[in-house]
């Protein structure tokens, strides 16, 4: 056996937190003296405290890890149960890291107010395109609502033209609409030749902007609201007037997003 100082040392824990266990009748001393009343503990016992604080860590509450643990869930059954946690903790990990990413770019969006990067605006005209094309909706315009759609939707429109034997010809362009509702997300491929119908691929012919107010953004998508809104001062201070929605077409898309150049197209009406 093992006095209390020792067992805690084994298992990585406080003298103090093992009296909190005893006291809550979570992890029960094997003897205690009757005359000093000075706990011992026996090696066995490491594999309850394990488990006690695996639970902890992962969020349970100690009435949760006592239910657990006095159902006597064997390892089988524990392994899998802190699996399920721990991916709802990496879940919420990404989903704190996303909307980070988001206040920053808020954030940016504030400290740019009141400037004006007119060097970075150029007024030029988009030729005509035929894409091929799959749509779906999202419920809302912000990043993190929009961005695992279009992501899923060039996915999905890569594994359909590579199975039809369709190569793009082009940047890859998205767009959105929304009226009153859920965000229609356009994904698109320019392709010189339809695939066959069988494909499940939507073919069309994306018109000509005669007028388009273009901006470059380099970073990721998640961080591209400082560009929108700067191009949307732009416009407002010099006169144009927006017609339709803007264009995204992705020039450079390479494994570290942090390296990804889009084109903004807002199609302009002239001042």
């Amino acid at each position: 056996m093992f006095g209390i100082g020792d067992f805690a040392t084994y298992g990585s824990v406080s003298v103090r937190m093992l009296r909190h266990y005893d006291a809550v009748g979570l992890l029960r001393p094997a003897r205690v003296d009757p005359h000093s009343g000075y706990r011992f503990y026996e090696a066995a016992q490491l594999a309850r405290l394990n488990r006690v604080i695996a639970l902890k860590d992962l969020g349970f509450t100690l009435e949760q890890v006592r239910a657990v643990l006095d159902e006597e869930v064997d390892a089988r059954e524990l392994r899998g149960m802190l699996r399920l946690r721990r991916a709802e903790l990496a879940a919420a990990m990404a989903a704190d890291a996303a909307r980070l990413t988001q206040v920053e770019a808020r954030l940016r969006s504030i400290e740019n107010e009141g400037s004006m990067p007119s060097d970075d605006i150029v007024i030029k005209t988009v030729p005509a395109v035929r894409v091929a094309e799959l749509t779906a909706t999202a419920d809302t315009f912000e990043p993190e609502s929009i961005g695992p759609v279009v992501r899923s939707l060039f996915d999905e429109l890569c594994r359909r033209l590579d199975a039809a034997g369709v190569r793009p010809c082009g940047p890859a362009v998205a767009f959105y609409e929304e009226h009153g509702g859920p965000v229609t997300v356009h994904a698109a491929l320019p392709v010189a030749a339809a695939p066959d119908p069988s494909s499940g691929v939507t073919v069309v012919d994306l018109p000509a902007l005669e007028r388009a107010a273009t901006v470059v953004h380099r970073g990721p998508m998640a961080e591209v609201m400082t560009s929108v809104q700067a191009l949307a001062r732009w416009v407002e201070a010099s006169g144009h007037r927006p017609l339709g929605p803007p264009r995204e077409v992705t020039l450079a898309c390479p494994e570290d997003a942090g390296g990804m150049v889009t084109e903004l197209q807002q199609p302009v009406a002239p001042a």
